[in-house]
């Protein structure tokens, strides 16, 4: 399911399956070191998009979320050491038990390991974060199912905004992830690393004059937002329909990894490319009023961050798997009806 104006969720990392790098037996140890869980059970859940996750049962019967995000993804730049995604991503999560412990319960949050850390390292390249099992229907990526539904959401990023608590030094500073693979990806000298990389360079040689505007484009915008650091609160960063879940205890928002303070538009651009009104409704709960310019900035950057995953992903060995043949989709469509 895609987003209202064509917009499809990101694909890459391969949820569909476990990892092979990260056992069973490894995953199952760091629980029992990390957070004192002994498994009795445990069992893969093919769901979502950048993390893998498990349902784990205790040796008490007690059922828990796992996750568990692969480093590697998780880093701005290819030569980025994987601390830096690591201290990103306990950051985020940090937030999100900050929100959960301050009462805004729609905050779904890990739960601390025995040294109070929101996630540890486990294996050789992974982050794992722990999650009470949270009972009630889940929705998939794209549109939200009503309008209830937006408003809800409307209602929980107003909850995460005007929270004013949390460590505020680390911002948006409006960087694009895996730009520099994009760039090199322009280069003629565009290297074979599998089926998908003719192809991808032929598109990208296609595409290059407009992809280099629109980076242009996203260059000048930042200038105007670095310029407004007043406007920073915290965001959630990706509450879309995939992120919700509606609980016999009310409407949940999970999935905090990309949590981060910036502009307000970071969050609310989703909302508003599915209803106008949402900022007014916005401007009016926190009197704030969202800049149309920001709303677009954020839309530039996530289509040209879809799109830079996924030439990195090509640049990097890869197969003709069913996700190798789904982010060429992806990439593809990004190009074949490219965004202004």
């Amino acid at each position: 399911m895609g987003w209202p104006d064509g917009r499809r969720g990101p694909t890459v990392v391969d949820v569909l399956s476990a990892p092979e790098n990260l056992p069973d037996d490894v995953l199952a140890d760091g629980l029992a070191r990390g957070w004192g869980v002994e498994v009795a059970a445990m069992a893969y859940r093919p769901v979502g998009f950048g993390s893998h996750h498990w349902e784990v049962t205790d040796d008490g019967g007690g059922r828990r979320w796992v996750s568990a995000d692969d480093l590697p993804y998780k880093r701005y730049r290819r030569d980025e050491p994987l601390d830096a995604p690591f201290d990103r991503l306990c950051a985020a999560l940090g937030a999100a038990v900050e929100l959960r412990d301050a009462g805004r319960a729609f905050a779904v949050a890990p739960v601390p390991s025995r040294d109070g850390r929101p996630a540890l390292r486990v294996g050789e390249a992974f982050a794992v974060a722990v999650y009470p099992y949270v009972e009630g229907r889940g929705f998939g990526w794209g549109e939200y199912s009503s309008p209830e539904h937006r408003l809800a959401v409307l209602d929980m990023v107003v909850g995460v905004h005007t929270f004013t608590g949390g460590d505020r030094t680390r911002r948006d500073d409006f960087g694009l992830p895996h730009r520099d693979e994009l760039e090199a990806g322009l280069d003629p000298a565009y290297p074979e690393s599998g089926p998908y990389a003719g192809p991808v360079a032929d598109l990208l040689r296609e595409h290059a004059g407009d992809i280099r505007r629109r980076l242009r484009e996203y260059d000048e915008m930042v200038g105007r937002a670095v310029a407004r650091p007043d406007r920073a609160v915290l965001t959630h960063g990706e509450p879309h329909a995939g992120n919700t879940m509606l609980t016999p205890d009310g409407w949940a928002l999970v999935d905090w990894d990309t949590a981060l303070p910036a502009p307000p538009e970071r969050d609310l651009w989703m909302l508003a490319d599915a209803d106008a009104d949402v900022v007014d409704r916005y401007a009016r709960a926190t009197g704030v009023t969202p800049l149309p310019w920001l709303l677009d900035l954020y839309r530039v950057r996530w289509d040209l961050a879809d799109l830079a995953v996924g030439v990195g992903h090509f640049r990097r060995p890869h197969g003709d798997s069913a996700n190798d043949r789904a982010n060429w989709d992806v990439l593809r469509s990004q190009l074949v009806t490219p965004k202004s």
